[in-house]
């Protein structure tokens, strides 16, 4: 199989802006019905070997264990509950209204009660219009949706590898439903002040300095699919650090920088996995010295802690 096979956003637009509002009713479930973890890592969807999932959920709030799933093989919405219970329907040829209106039926008929806070898009151009209400958003091509799917999987397994060098505290790596990426983030021990005015959702994601990394598809205001890593707080002069392979370059975006590497540049290389590998790696290291982390201490080569066993790794103490 390919690795990173090609998905212009032109291509897949009309399906992608379906199946992102299919995710973000899921994941507020999942919001719905978590435990809150720290930074919020209770809200993502995981990926699957057929497609995207909440993991299991409930039983804290009262109601029984479930996991809501995408199979993006067989193209359906499967909700299985502890019991061996479960109810499933078709993705293809759903509206956002009729989505909504099956996923909450088969909760019900489950027994399983939740309610979303705010049964409507967020961060979307839509989000005054209710998910009940979105008849617009029709567009699913099953062949596009395994694709976004395969590509989610083959960057997630990139991201799994580079979050075994480091040894400090790591978030998973997560799909966000709310900004359709996938990303995964090393965090250091120093608290941020941040302004009485921060929203609570950004207060709690940023309470740690963080670098973070992942993969996005695209969208109006950056519409290609790429790579990229920011440093939050953003620490000065970070933009003037060197980033590889040479295609990567620094983008400025609401105030700050982000570093980026296109997808489309790393499908026409030679190792593409090694390329994001090294991205990844050049992005840290530019914020964690711009920042003042401790980089040879939090070292993990080859997913191992113990400096005595590095000489013992393939390769030597550099992995």
């Amino acid at each position: 199989m390919e690795l990173f096979p090609p998905i212009p956003l032109a291509e897949w637009r009309d399906t992608k802006e379906t199946l992102h509002r299919f995710a973000q009713i899921v994941g507020k479930i999942r919001l719905a019905a978590s435990v809150q973890r720290n930074h919020w890592w209770n809200v993502p969807l995981h990926l699957t070997g057929r497609g995207t999932t909440t993991r299991p959920m409930g039983q804290v709030d009262g109601n029984p264990l479930f996991s809501i799933d995408f199979d993006f093989v067989a193209h359906q919405l499967v909700i299985s509950v502890l019991d061996g219970r479960q109810a499933s329907f078709p993705l293809v040829g759903q509206s956002v209204a009729s989505f909504y209106r099956a996923v909450m039926d088969s909760l019900d008929v489950l027994g399983v009660r939740v309610r979303l806070a705010v049964p409507r898009p967020f961060d979307l151009p839509d989000s005054g219009r209710p998910y009940a209400e979105d008849t617009q958003h029709t567009a699913y091509d099953p062949g596009q949706a395994n694709r976004y799917w395969r590509v989610l999987s083959q960057v997630a397994s990139v991201l799994e590898e580079f979050a075994a060098e480091y040894s400090g505290k790591v978030s998973p790596v997560h799909h966000f439903w709310h900004t359709f990426d996938i990303a995964h983030t090393r965090f250091s021990a120093r608290r941020v002040e941040q302004p009485r005015d921060v929203d609570p959702v950004t207060r709690e994601a940023y309470s740690r300095e963080v670098i973070s990394f992942g993969f996005w598809f695209g969208d109006d205001t950056f519409p290609a699919p790429a790579f990229y890593s920011y440093t939050a707080p953003e620490p000065d002069h970070l933009a003037g650090e060197p980033l590889r392979p040479e295609a990567a370059h620094w983008v400025e975006r609401g105030g700050s920088h982000l570093a980026v590497l296109p997808y489309d540049e790393v499908r026409a290389g030679s190792d593409p996995r090694s390329a994001v590998l090294a991205f990844y790696e050049s992005a840290y290291r530019a914020g964690a010295r711009r920042a003042g982390w401790e980089i040879e201490r939090m070292a993990c080569p080859g997913g191992v802690t113990d400096p005595r066993q590095w000489a013992h790794l393939p390769g030597g103490a550099s992995g």
